[in-house]
């Protein structure tokens, strides 16, 4: 007997919604203590199809160099503008009640990550000393035999050292004073040169205007050159 004919039989009152629940099995979504609906903002679970709004909208704006409209993330993730909107000022509100080292702002037009105003000095410091850092002795000695050998090989630079430069030559690539320039077409070695950087920091138009290597040369230059072949 559903519960339809046991409330017409005792006259009582009857409630359409309480007898569909009871006579129509329930899914996992429906019913049930601790079912939750979708987060605010639109970052509901992916239910294994994909990433959550909110988790879209991080990636996204982890690569970015300029703020991105509302309107560009919406028609990337193909979900209705004020959907992204509200994940996006959800995001937000979500880093500063966390006291991250990092907000996002919507600024120009645009949403971008930005360092947290209360952290300026310190990537003040972090930039400033990274910037000023001295080369030390052995990245100066590799970064001139790349400069006067170029295009020149690890192996090679390694030779005229006498010591192992793999270290140094990525240091030097890390700081964009040394690139890639091919490969070696006998040995199949990764060539390298110095880049355009390397001329700005030196304030030199072009490798010409490098200084003559020879008046600080050992005079027995031509037994050491054939040593280092």
């Amino acid at each position: 007997m559903t519960a339809f004919s046991e409330a017409a039989g005792k006259g009582e009152g009857y409630d359409l919604a309480a007898a569909r629940v009871e006579d129509e099995p329930q899914s996992p979504a429906e019913g049930g203590d601790g079912a939750q609906g979708p987060a605010e903002g639109g970052a509901e679970e992916g239910g294994g199809e994909g990433p959550t709004l909110g988790a879209a909208l991080e990636a996204i704006l982890l690569v970015v160099d300029e703020p991105v409209a509302e309107v560009v993330l919406a028609q990337v993730l193909e979900r209705p503008t004020h959907e992204v909107a509200t994940a996006l000022r959800t995001l937000a509100a979500e880093y500063t009640a966390s006291g991250r080292g990092f907000d996002l702002r919507e600024v120009a037009g645009g949403w971008r990550f930005y360092t947290r105003a209360d952290c300026a000095q310190l990537v003040e410091r972090f930039v400033r000393d990274g910037q000023q850092s001295r080369l030390t002795q052995a990245a100066l000695e590799t970064l001139a035999v790349v400069a006067y050998r170029q295009p020149v090989s690890r192996a090679r630079v390694a030779a005229v050292r006498g010591v192992n430069s793999d270290g140094v030559m990525r240091t030097l690539v890390a700081r964009g004073l040394v690139e890639e320039a091919g490969t070696d077409p006998e040995s199949q070695a990764v060539l390298y040169r110095t880049s355009s950087y390397f001329l700005e920091r030196l304030g030199l138009r072009d490798l010409s205007e490098l200084p003559e290597l020879a008046p600080f040369l050992p005079d027995d230059v031509e037994n050491l050159e054939e040593t280092t072949k």
